[in-house]
């Protein structure tokens, strides 16, 4: 056993007398050791409650002959990060979950990992530690928060977010924003939609990384504390196996994930954190790939925001197994990889059937022929910008609008919040990239103003940002290579038309190559905002969003 490197032999009686220190017996340490990796705090929603899912998660391993012993990461609620500095610690702290685990995971060997996320880069974070670590490794999150009510209706967090621009629109008033505020956020779990945080962590499902049922069961849930169990017994089965992240993880793993994200109309942000999980697989996913996937992949759940339907919804319609099983009646799921199950992804969905055909739709009666994201390519992004094509009305699919140019989101947000946005505007938010934030900003603040004004038929948003996976409408962001490496975004002027054709993946500055020529040549790179501490290595080191915003190796 690699514990064995800390626990055997008469050399390892110091080792041994620390961990009877802390009350372990000898029974104990001569079992597998099994690290449980929580990510608990008292600060955000979805995290709150992950001191039970651990407890469920030990109880699992003890029942299976392990011993089980937790460590903490740190985590960064996304909402309570918006619109202040602290967003730009949110992405950047990806990399440090990763670092952290793989340090307390080699410094103290332990024989294999589950690992316990429910928000936004803690997820992506953990699950790129465990293919870096490459020993057997099983996820289980904490589950989605289920929608609150208003009148009848059910509302979430980002009816909040809206809300707030539909008051400074004269739309609702200031007792029915807080009435949203009180209503939309009723418990634990992650947001209520397929957010960032709910996506990943149903692609982490589909990749094959945790159970069927991760992505969906919901948080206040007997079930979810079942799941928790059983991911903690099934962690010796994957022992006992040597199945490792790396079996599990393949190329066709990550084809199925991508499948799955399109016909799910996952967060945008999902472009960023499966091809940088995919890095430290050893496998390099380009942009490409979601465009070629998208392009074959119906698009079968209309959820939050873009559609009607919640995470409770889609898990009582069958969940991420009933979606897979029927994109494999198209061939657009590789039955054969292996998964933390122990069986094939075939296997797995022997089972799986849809129970409300009104939440996900068949092959025959999609939503859009078309899956929920498209990466956009022209003279303002070389390397692409993305957009969740699956959340924006028809009327905004392609459009000419005027550049309306701010150097910041907080000038934005502000601009749009004060009425100084109008129909036929394209918002450009620049010098928000994973250099130039540094930490690449989401922006959900200005999108959600947009769509709580009733601009969202009128008024395009791109940037070299990022948007939470709450944002709704005609907004492309990621745009690579970013304004504070001199990418055209830069170049972009007050006034200036600009094209967003997003069925074509175009976006395309109207101004002649001359013109732009001479503005490359004018153009000066800009102080960066912040050179010292963390976020000023970060910002060093940190590459383009279209590999992911890894850091560099070298």
């Amino acid at each position: 056993m690699r514990s064995d490197l800390m626990k055997k032999g008469v050399e390892k009686a110091p080792h041994r007398s620390l961990l009877k220190a802390m009350g372990y017996t000898q029974t104990e340490i001569d079992r597998p050791i099994i690290g449980v990796v929580n990510s608990a705090n008292e600060i955000i929603p979805g995290h709150i409650h992950l001191g039970k899912i651990a407890e469920g998660v030990k109880a699992g391993v003890r029942l299976a002959g392990g011993t089980p012993v937790e460590f903490n990461t740190i985590g960064v609620c996304d909402g309570l990060a918006m619109n202040h500095a602290g967003m730009r610690y949110s992405l950047a702290s990806r990399e440090l979950i990763a670092d952290s685990i793989e340090i307390m995971a080699t410094a103290h060997p332990f024989d294999a990992l589950v690992l316990i996320p429910n928000c936004d880069k803690i997820i992506p974070g953990m699950m790129m530690a465990a293919l870096r670590l490459d020993i057997p490794s099983i996820m289980v999150s904490g589950g989605p928060m289920l929608s609150g009510r208003v009148g009848g209706k059910p509302v979430d967090l980002i009816s909040v977010f809206e809300g707030v621009g539909a008051l400074r629109a004269g739309q609702i008033s200031a007792s029915e924003l807080e009435e949203l505020e009180e209503q939309a956020c009723p418990g634990c779990g992650s947001c209520a939609g397929m957010f960032t945080a709910n996506s990943m962590n149903c692609l982490a499902e589909a990749i094959g990384l945790a159970l069927p049922g991760n992505g969906t069961i919901p948080a206040v849930t007997a079930a979810r504390v079942r799941l928790a169990k059983e991911a903690g017994m099934k962690i010796m089965e994957l022992l006992a196996m040597n199945l490792k992240p790396r079996d599990i993880a393949s190329m066709s793993a990550f084809r199925n994930a991508i499948a799955v994200d399109m016909a799910l109309g996952c967060s945008t942000n999902t472009v960023l954190h499966v091809p940088a999980i995919a890095h430290e697989a050893g496998i390099r996913l380009e942009l490409g790939v979601f465009n070629d996937i998208s392009s074959k992949t119906p698009h079968l759940c209309s959820l939050r925001p873009g559609g009607a339907h919640f995470l409770e919804d889609l898990n009582v319609a069958g969940g991420v197994p009933a979606v897979m099983k029927e994109l494999l009646r198209r061939e657009l799921i590789d039955p054969a990889p292996l998964t933390a199950t122990g069986k094939s992804v075939g296997e797995n969905l022997k089972n799986a059937r849809i129970l409300r055909p009104d939440v996900i739709r068949s092959l025959e009666d999609p939503y859009h022929n078309v899956g929920g994201i498209a990466v956009l390519y022209g003279n303002i992004a070389p390397e692409g910008g993305v957009v969740k094509q699956s959340a924006v009305a028809p009327q905004m699919l392609v459009r000419t609008g005027r550049a309306r140019v701010f150097e910041s989101e907080s000038e934005a947000a502000d601009a749009i919040l004060n009425g100084l946005i109008v129909a036929g505007d394209v918002v450009v938010i620049r010098y928000e990239g994973p250099k130039g934030g540094p930490g690449m900003q989401e922006m959900l603040t200005p999108t959600a103003a947009i769509i709580g004004r009733g601009l969202g038929l009128d008024v395009a948003l791109i940037t070299d940002g990022r948007f939470s996976g709450g944002t709704q409408g005609a907004a492309i962001g990621h745009i690579s290579p970013e304004a504070a490496v001199g990418g055209p975004i830069a170049l972009i002027e007050e006034g200036d038309q600009i094209l967003v054709d997003i069925p074509g993946k175009k976006l395309e500055l109207l101004v002649d190559s001359a013109e732009m020529e001479k503005r490359r040549q004018a153009w000066k790179p800009r102080a960066p905002r912040i050179t010292h501490g963390y976020l000023g290595r970060y910002a060093r080191m940190v590459t383009s969003g279209s590999r992911g915003a890894v850091l560099q190796s070298e």
